[in-house]
């Protein structure tokens, strides 16, 4: 990145070509559309797909003799078509001879110039600018400028919309059904607007699109139409020297949006009615503006470019246009179809800088797992227990979509997937709702929704705990850690993994929690809550009696991933690093080699390490004194040092938690970590991953580190904490946050100061706690802290 506001490419790069698409993609909550040229098609080098948040739709496969079904995230209609040729020649279809492409993350657009040479040597110059309003979110433009650099004449541009479209950009579900959309009809209006209508396979969904092509002097304007497919064909005469601009206005509606009649109504209404390109720009730029002004974070480091690309992609796919439309957060953004653009846990990243970011927003995510209560209570019940049981992976209706197979690229095999049973997912939307109550004060949320979820998450784990007489203690059976590695012991002939370690202590935490929001509520709410949900004093007593008595294991001194951990075998590290320069995915390579990593110690991301990522290393203590395990100091530092031993970090998120957990004992590795967090995808380092998908979770993780992790802020007992341990590469930190009813809240950190300060309103004052000292701020007030 050459500066902190550009992305840029030169060039052209066949091997790179999908990572860039998704790095440059251009979106604003509603849809993200990837950066692919508007001459490609999807051909394993190109994939021009456009994504509209919350358009699923669910097909059968077969897979190894089986039957399955999955609900994918609709690779939409292609608005982006566009290509062109002097008169008599071929139609352009790539690669330029030369190309700059660049991204202006500071207003949201995607420029590209480029260098045509035809099969005659004429030589065009290509410069093209699109955007994806910000302002209008269902609007995306395309200007084209074409410049004949050795050649006068005719110049023909072709402008489609292409409803042909598949669902095939990642690799290893291409033996899977790939077509989710089928032509609902196509044409152009009395106007001269091309338009598009398709139907998902299966769901009741329609999309329409709607394109306007104008042009800055005359065009002989004709039109093709097939089944699934509109175009514009414009001749223009062109001199040498002489530059002449398109511009392809596309809106974009569903049969999900609100305020319209009919999708393709209100498609024509809004491609009709926009303004041109520049004025476009203008209010789009603005929108930018204000985003920017609201995420604004200053850090004094090297190499801080990525921090405004990962901010950028995050703003992207959920903004202030997605509050209305009922999604979550999909793990890999709307920028690619890996794990078919679901909802996992990485919203347990992305919240815990949106709630002091953005906190409207953070409410609209919690609001979407709350219309799938009762699709977590099914699958409780379909458990055979009690309260709501959260599913891996969501999407359209709070089902369990995680897949039952899963394909060996190394062995080529399919593998039953027990993913599934990673029941902590619940725990986090617990832990998001209480961090969004402690940042925000919104007792009204808690009351109407909040505190629902809490309730039967708390009953779930209650219900799900089992009773060990030898061992006097409470134990959670059959589950997967955040590991994901282990699935199974090695001795055994069922999947699952008992009492992780993690999740006992979060679902302690959740018991905690629940009664509590009880206590936070209006006397006649929590009555009527308990009511509804015949919540009675033996039950809450259960709950007292479970929470503080579930087991935790220990080994060596350190932290257990899950009992009976200590029985694995070592791995020959060395021989393996020797074998394979990159483990990652070591669970391939020994499923591959007729192995299985559930025979080692060995982790692909943190684990028990999450608990020192969520807590404070006191609240961690506390938890596990309440537990009965008196925790001391060293117990961290031990924990850390065993595990990062065994970890390969097979997933972007586990160098957000190890920067994170490492901050109090070793700031240089906890800023190695750091680092490589915030180019996981810049770098791909994940080797051809990002090309399918951003990794959302780590890229807000990786700004939220420098928020709260090396300023020490933390939210509970309605007040601000910080405790700032700055690595010695971080020079300089300064914030502006929302907390509570302020908008108005700076936060600077340097070596010897803290600097906290409040701007002029009539909200209450903060307190604020800096190691061992207690402040109140008022409105207007500046406070300095020395360190």
């Amino acid at each position: 990145m050459p500066d902190r506001w550009t992305l840029r490419y030169q060039g052209f790069d066949p091997v790179e070509e999908g990572l860039r698409e998704a790095l440059c993609a251009i979106g604003n909550g509603y849809l993200v559309s990837r950066g692919a040229a508007p001459e490609s098609v999807a051909d394993g080098v190109h994939y021009p797909g456009t994504y509209l948040a919350g358009c699923y739709d669910r097909v059968e496969s077969t897979v190894a003799g089986r039957t399955v079904t999955n609900e994918d995230l609709v690779n939409c209609p292609n608005w982006l078509p566009l290509t062109f040729r002097p008169a008599g020649g071929t139609w352009f279809a790539g690669p330029p001879a030369e190309q700059t492409l660049e991204l202006d993350l500071r207003r949201g657009v995607l420029a590209r110039s480029a260098l045509v040479v035809d099969e005659r040597g004429r030589r065009t110059l290509l410069v093209q600018r699109r955007l994806a309003s910000q302002a209008r979110p269902h609007l995306l433009v395309l200007e084209s400028t074409f410049t004949p650099e050795n050649w006068s004449g005719p110049l023909e541009v072709r402008s489609a919309l292409d409803g042909g479209v598949t669902n095939t950009g990642v690799l290893r579900y291409r033996g899977l059904t790939a077509c989710h959309l089928v032509p609902a009809g196509q044409g152009v209006d009395e106007a001269g607007l091309l338009w598009l209508e398709a139907d998902a396979v299966s769901s009741p969904l329609r999309i329409a699109l709607c394109a306007r092509t104008s042009t800055d002097r005359a065009a002989r304007v004709g039109t093709e139409c097939r089944e699934g497919s509109a175009a514009h064909l414009l001749t223009l005469d062109t001199e040498q020297g002489r530059p002449v601009t398109v511009t392809k206005t596309v809106a974009v509606h569903t049969s999900r949006d609100r305020a319209i009649e009919t999708p393709l109504r209100a498609s024509r209404q809004l491609a009709a009615e926009a303004g041109s390109f520049d004025e476009l720009l203008t209010e789009h730029s603005l929108r930018w503006a204000e985003l920017w002004r609201r995420c604004r974070i200053e850090a004094d480091f090297d190499g801080a470019g990525p921090l405004h690309l990962n901010l950028f992609h995050l703003l992207q796919t959920y903004s202030e246009h997605s509050v209305d439309l009922d999604v979550g957060i999909p793990a890999r953004g709307l920028h690619g179809e890996a794990y078919r653009g679901h909802v996992f846990w990485d919203e347990l990243f992305v919240l815990r800088l949106l709630n002091l970011r953005f906190p409207e927003l953070a409410r609209a995510v919690l609001r979407y797992r709350h219309r799938r209560l009762d699709a977590a209570r099914r699958q409780a019940r379909e458990l055979g227990l009690r309260g709501a049981a959260y599913p891996w992976q969501s999407a359209a209706d709070g089902r369990e979509e995680s897949q039952q197979l899963h394909l060996n690229p190394l062995s080529g095999r399919w593998l039953p997937d027990h993913s599934h049973l990673q029941r902590h997912v619940g725990s986090a939307v617990a832990y998001n709702i209480w961090q969004y109550y402690q940042s925000t004060g919104d007792r009204d949320f808690l009351a109407t929704a909040g505190a629902e979820m809490l309730l039967e998450i708390a009953r779930f784990w209650s219900s799900a705990a089992c009773y060990d007489r030898s061992q006097e203690h409470w134990s959670i059976r059959g589950v997967l850690g955040p590991d994901e590695y282990h699935d199974a012991y090695p001795w055994a002939a069922r999947p699952g993994l008992d009492d992780n370690a993690y999740t006992n202590v979060l679902a302690s935490w959740v018991l905690a929690r629940a009664q509590d929001a009880l206590e936070v509520l209006p006397g006649y709410r929590r009555d009527e809550l308990r009511e509804r949900l015949a919540l009675d004093d033996l039950e809450l007593d259960r709950w007292q009696e479970v929470g503080r008595h579930l087991h935790v294991p220990f080994h060596d001194g350190v932290l257990s991933q899950f009992a009976g951990y200590e029985r694995l075998a070592e791995l020959d590290w060395e021989s393996y690093r020797r074998r394979y320069p990159d483990l990652r995915r070591l669970d391939r390579i020994l499923e591959a080699e007729g192995d299985t990593v559930n025979r080692y110690k060995a982790s692909k991301q943190a684990d028990a390490l999450m608990l020192w990522f969520l807590f404070s290393a006191r609240e961690v203590r506390d938890l596990l004194r309440r537990l009965g395990h008196p925790a001391g100091h060293e117990l961290l530092r031990r924990t850390t040092g065993y595990y990062l031993r065994r970890t390969v970090h097979g997933s972007t998120l586990s160098s957000v938690v190890h920067a994170w957990v490492l901050t109090r004992s070793d700031h240089r590795a906890s800023w190695h970590h750091f680092r490589d967090a915030l180019v996981a995808d810049l770098r791909d380092s994940q080797h051809g991953t990002t090309a399918e998908g951003v990794h959302l979770g780590a890229m807000a993780g990786a700004v939220d580190l420098l928020q709260r992790c090396y300023t020490g802020l933390e939210l509970r007992e309605d007040a601000l904490w910080l405790d700032p341990h700055l690595p010695s590469a971080l020079g300089h930190l300064e914030l502006d946050l929302r907390y509570r009813s302020h908008w108005g809240l700076t936060i600077a950190v340097d070596r010897r100061t803290v600097t906290v300060s409040l701007r002029e309103d009539r909200q209450e004052p903060v307190r604020i706690r800096l190691r061992g000292t207690e402040a109140t701020i008022r409105p207007g007030e500046t406070r300095h802290f020395h360190l």
